[in-house]
Order: C-alpha cells, then structure tokens, then sequence
C-alpha cells in the first residue's frame, strides 16, 4: 500500500512538473506573439482620391458582329472618390463613386458593322455610321477588410454591390439598299438608365504621415448593363439585333487617402 502511494506521490509530482512546464511555455510564447503584434494606429477611416486605366472585358470588349452582347469598347480612362468607416477593429463600410469612358466605335468598326448587315440581309450595299462615346457612372458600396501588413502597408480587401448609371453610349445608323426586307434606315442607340452591379477590388496602400497614405488599386465591376433600344427594323430575326449591352471591365488606379 505504501508502495503505491509512493508511486501516485511521484506521478503528481511529474504532471505538476509537466504542467508548470507547459504554462511557462505557453506564457512565453504569447508574450512573443504580442510584442510582435502590436497594435496598428494607421487603420483609420479615411476618404480619397484616385484615377486610372479602365479595361473593357469579356462581351463587353469583343468587337464581332455576330455577337449580339459584343461591346466594340475600348479602354480608357477613370477617376473618382473612395473612402471607408471601419466600424469593428480592421473591418469597414467602403464606397466609391467613379466616372468612367470606356471609348467609341471606330471607323473600322462601323465597316464591320455594315459587312455584316450586308450579308445577313443580303443587300447590294449597307451603309453605318457611329455617334457618341461610353461614358458611366458606378456607385459602389459594401463590406472592407483591412490588413496591416508591414511597417505602413496596409492591405484592403473589398466586395461591394450598387449601379452602373450609363449617361451616353455609341450608336449606330443604317441603310441598306437592294433588299426589299429592309427598305428604311434603322438605328440602334443605348438609353441613359442604370443598372445593378456588382464587383470586387484589392488595394495596397501606405502610409506617407500620420494623415495622408498612397493607394494603388485593383477594383472589377460587372454589370447587365443598359437596355438598347431600335428604332426602324422591319425586322428584328434578320442580323445583328441588341436589346441589353453587357458591362465587364477591371480598372488600375492610383490616389491618395486622407484620415480621420
């Protein structure tokens, strides 16, 4: 009996042993791991400035007449405002509001344009001219995780959802002759409207003062795009017909944000 007292004695004596170990451990290590991590002050709220390179994608770039979603846009050039309230710890509320030109169709495309009228309605001649440009507005909002990452660069990661308000878009006229399927001039020409619309963006920014970080950007925006209305058809089974313009592109933008 004295003998297993002994033993169990000495089997305590090991855990506590074993578990002082393990706290001094353990305790040791989270000191480590929070001298490492210290406490970031540069993840602030902040509003901002940028401009960029807006590329068209998908659809919405493909300049074919056989494809009725096909854009013909171009890439060009945007600017706007951005800016996020964090309301828990590194997690904000971001928006933006930016312009954007995604270009006009080019002569070449309006002789695409005419080849392909041409042969789908099987006419002598089709004539087609283009007029005005891709000009819209986005206004997106929506959910911001921020990173700190190294001794002033931080990371945002950002999903968001809102409208794509299109203020102008190219439109087109065209006649064709020798074809009694269609005799008049029709026209195409896309509505100023909005549309919903939703995208993703990733930004590295960094610290130049206690107020002012500089921010380049990576941001995508889709959308279904505005309705396109057509005016003159005769028929709407014969050739190229567009009723929705698709709207895809991926920006690169540079600013600067300011704290508060």
């Amino acid at each position: 009996m004295n003998s297993y007292l002994f033993r169990q004695a000495k089997m305590n004596k090991t855990y506590i042993y074993l578990f002082s170990l393990l706290t001094i451990f353990a305790s040791a290590a989270n000191a480590q791991v929070t001298t490492k991590t210290k406490p970031v002050d540069y993840v602030k709220s902040y509003v901002g400035i940028f401009g960029g390179i807006s590329n068209p994608l998908s659809d919405f770039k493909i300049a074919d007449y056989g494809n009725n979603k096909a854009g013909f846009a171009k890439k060009g050039a945007t600017f706007g405002v951005d800016g996020a309230v964090y309301v828990y710890k590194n997690l904000a509320v971001g928006g933006t509001i930016q312009f954007q030109d995604q270009g006009e169709l080019t002569q070449d495309d309006a002789t695409a344009l005419a080849t392909g009228y041409t042969e789908s309605f099987k006419s002598d001649q089709a004539t087609t001219t283009t007029v005005g440009r891709y000009h819209s507005y986005s206004i997106m909002l929506g959910p911001q995780y921020s990173i700190p990452v190294y001794k002033g660069f931080i990371v945002d990661l950002r999903v968001s959802g809102g409208l794509l308000a299109t203020r102008s878009a190219p439109g087109t006229t065209t006649l064709l002759s020798g074809t009694p399927t269609q005799t008049a001039t029709f026209f195409q020409a896309t509505g100023k409207g909005s549309a919903f619309a939703y995208g993703a963006s990733a930004a590295l920014r960094y610290k130049l003062s206690d107020g002012v970080s500089i921010v380049v950007k990576g941001n995508y925006i889709k959308s279904e795009g505005p309705a396109v209305f057509n005016d003159g058809r005769t028929v709407t089974n014969i050739g190229r017909y567009v009723t929705r313009q698709p709207f895809t592109v991926i920006q690169s933008t540079l600013g600067f944000n300011f704290m508060f």
